[in-house]
């Protein structure tokens, strides 16, 4: 039986069979290895004298892991490319005093009244303000700080009433507020919006425009001012880099007051 001699030349394959050769081409196709990617996984984690549901997000975007605590009370650890789940686990764990702060505070939200009524206490330009409503009228007049909410009719909620006119108020002051700031730092701001947004109090986009929760209203002026200049800040640098913070830091030299007072009225956001 003559023997078999297999020579591979670059992808021809010659099989050699004594005095008969047969030459065959095989296409060989070859995929780069990729890691095999992490998927969402959900587990537990101890959270002071109970257990919490931890979700483990991973996002090829993410540069750093971000702990956050959503609305159902569940934490989640977004996986930056390249981590673990494993490591995405120790940092949720090294971090539960925080998440029980948060827990504490989401359940005291929760227990907060849903409905402004004669008595209630809301923040207005950063001052805490109680809505009693005058008598100069059938209908009823509700002094908030130097404003006054119009109520067409005697009404159990003045919650829809006042938010209305915050609205309105934040729709006039704060566009002009932008420009101001935009001119004197020389900033090419396009378009002005303000927005009923239920997870930032602000936004700019490459193009140009700016987008404000009309909440700021409720805020002091000075915060209200640093998260303009914040997204001010974005038109130069489009990310939260190091060099973005430095043009922060130059645009507002005192912003991590601001970034305190706003952590510790997020609640703001999730009326």
């Amino acid at each position: 039986m003559p023997a078999l001699l297999l020579v591979v030349d670059f992808g021809l394959w010659t099989l050699d069979f004594g005095l008969y050769k047969t030459a065959m081409q095989f296409e060989l196709s070859f995929s780069p290895w990729r890691p095999r990617a992490l998927a969402t996984r959900e587990e537990w984690v101890r959270v002071g004298a109970r257990q919490v549901r931890l979700w483990l997000v991973p996002n090829r975007r993410a540069r750093r892991y971000v702990l956050r605590l959503r609305p159902d009370g569940a934490a989640r650890v977004t996986i930056p490319r390249g981590g673990s789940a494993a490591e995405a686990r120790r940092f949720a764990e090294r971090n539960s005093a925080w998440l029980e702060r948060e827990l504490l505070r989401q359940a005291a939200r929760r227990t907060a009244p849903r409905t402004w009524t004669a008595g209630t206490e809301i923040l207005f330009r950063g001052e805490r303000v109680r809505l009693e409503p005058g008598t100069n009228s059938d209908a009823g007049d509700l002094p908030l700080g130097s404003e006054i909410v119009r109520l067409e009719k005697p009404a159990a909620d003045f919650r829809p009433a006042v938010e209305r006119h915050l609205w309105r108020l934040a729709a006039r002051e704060l566009p002009a507020r932008v420009l101001e700031l935009a001119a004197l730092h020389q900033s090419p701001v396009r378009r002005v919006t303000v927005r009923n947004q239920r997870s930032r109090w602000g936004s700019c986009s490459r193009r140009g425009t700016i987008s404000l929760n009309w909440r700021l209203v409720q805020a002091p002026a000075f915060v209200r001012d640093y998260i303009i200049l914040h997204e001010l800040a974005h038109l130069r640098e489009m990310n939260h880099s190091r060099r973005f913070w430095r043009e922060v830091a130059r645009l507002c030299p005192d912003y991590l007051v601001a970034e305190k007072w706003l952590k510790q009225n997020s609640d703001l956001l999730r009326p």
